[in-house]
């Protein structure tokens, strides 16, 4: 009798996506793409382009440095050299075209045509609050991590607050500002001055949804322009006077426009300026160009994904922890050792977490066994508090006086080389292709759990190949 030849489970990747972190989200999907055990899973390259096309890409394609280096083609979509992101360009040109140099366009009801199950490498808003969770859902598509519930809780961090300070969780003390609320005021230095008083100096300011440390500033002078200044990040809106125009050369405009394409540093496109949508830096340019002609009013540009409100809270003076989370088995989360970010007075941005050399990581963070316990402990609390699946991230503080302030859960880690989720796994000897298998097996055993029938199936699969 001839031994049946199971062929491997296709495991599609999904990474890239609308938000300001999917450059870290594609290098996050390359490095599990590496990484997965051929023996059991055939990886299949689902590409989530910014404006929610899923595209099979070319596996070529995976090893670029950056989405926008091929996505369009930097040769024919750029802004003086500088490459552009797919929803820049001229709304009349069609996006097919560019899908079809790189991979090809598939629909959601037609998933389980090309793969089994989903590895989610997406991050941030559509990718980690429940949005492509909910539509794997809909079309009965196991996938990794947690479901969609926890998900849209961990995005939010204002709802968190809430959640948390009922939960008997330590926090810094916080305001919550919102858009309306902030262009309606005209006497900011009386809100500034509220502010300080309530919260003193220095203070954070940060987006309530975003993640990879986007849209945070520290504030800690007692300028008003300061204050402006981390306020509009953290909305993701700029202002620009008359005067700043007229003070620009052409290089200041031209490197301006390559700020705002940025969307881990800059608003991004498309922007609103009143009730005008601006896709292009060109045609911004040749609108500002026209108003600025003469004397006029400031001008707020806008993202068209700006926050709806902001955080601004307390400046904990400490060290910056993040603490990874795997479950064993339903009810049975483990922490692994924390890793302090060593960062000396340098704030842990988008630059400092994902550029080599400017900040250590040191895993296990150097405290007292007792103290790392106490932070492991909180971090599975957090964990079950929020329902977390599969695997989580929990960020924090620890003070001065040992008080421990968790402030950031993640359910989706980020996957890039020298990520968090493989330095901690690696404490406890699990190597990247180790772990990767784990998560999927977890991830389809809670599926299971949930009424996925196929989720059953590969399991009984994965069995059969050990």
């Amino acid at each position: 009798m001839q031994n049946t030849v199971l062929t491997p489970i296709k495991v599609a990747i999904f990474f890239g996506g609308p938000s300001r972190e999917r450059e870290i989200s594609f290098a996050g999907g390359r490095t599990v793409y590496d990484h997965l055990d051929r023996k059991k899973f055939e990886p299949v390259p689902i590409f989530v382009d910014s404006l929610g096309n899923f595209i099979l890409l070319h596996k070529q394609y995976l090893y670029q440095g950056t989405i926008r280096e091929f996505y369009p083609s930097a040769i024919t979509a750029n802004f003086g050299g500088v490459p552009l992101y797919i929803e820049s360009l001229p709304t009349t040109e069609s996006h097919a075209l560019h899908i079809e140099k790189i991979g090809k366009k598939i629909d959601p009801p037609d998933f389980s045509k090309y793969f089994d199950m989903a590895f989610l490498c997406l991050h941030g808003p559509y990718g980690e609050d429940g949005t492509i969770q909910g539509l794997l859902r809909w079309y009965h598509i196991p996938y990794t991590g947690s479901d969609i519930l926890p998900a849209a809780l961990t995005i939010n961090k204002i709802f968190q607050q809430k959640l948390l300070q009922q939960s008997g969780f330590v926090l810094p003390r916080s305001l919550i500002l919102g858009q309306k609320e902030w262009l309606d005021i005209d006497d900011k230095e009386k809100l500034f001055d509220q502010i300080m008083t309530a919260l003193g100096l220095p203070f954070v300011v940060k987006s309530s949804k975003q993640g990879s440390s986007i849209g945070v500033t520290i504030v800690e002078d007692a300028t008003l322009h300061s204050f402006i200044h981390a306020v509009h990040k953290a909305f993701f809106m700029e202002a620009i006077s008359y005067d700043q125009w007229q003070s620009y050369t052409r290089t200041d405009i031209k490197n301006w426009l390559i700020s705002l394409i940025d969307v881990r540093e800059g608003i991004g496109f498309p922007l609103r300026v009143a009730d005008q949508i601006f896709y292009t830096p060109y045609t911004l340019l040749n609108y500002l160009e026209l108003y600025f002609q003469k004397k006029q009013p400031p001008i707020l540009l806008m993202s068209a994904q700006a926050e709806a409100s902001i955080i601004i809270e307390a400046f904990i003076q400490g060290r910056e922890f993040s603490c990874m989370v795997l479950e064993a088995e339903t009810g049975n989360p483990i922490a692994l050792p924390p890793t302090e970010m060593v960062k000396g007075k340098i704030h842990f941005d988008y630059r400092a977490k994902y550029l080599p050399g400017i900040v250590r990581k040191q895993t296990p963070m150097i405290l007292s066994t007792s103290l790392l316990k106490r932070i492991r402990k909180q971090a599975i609390d957090l964990f079950q508090l929020l329902d977390c699946q599969v695997y989580a991230r929990i960020d924090g503080f620890i003070t001065h006086d040992n008080e421990i302030i968790l402030n950031d859960p993640n359910t989706t880690a980020g996957m890039h080389p020298a990520s968090f989720l493989f330095h901690q796994a690696a404490e406890i000897g699990l190597y990247p292709t180790q772990l990767l298998t784990f998560i999927i097996q977890r991830s389809l055993e809670v599926r299971k759990d949930e009424g996925y029938l196929m989720a059953d199936t590969l399991l009984q699969r994965i069995e059969k190949q050990k």
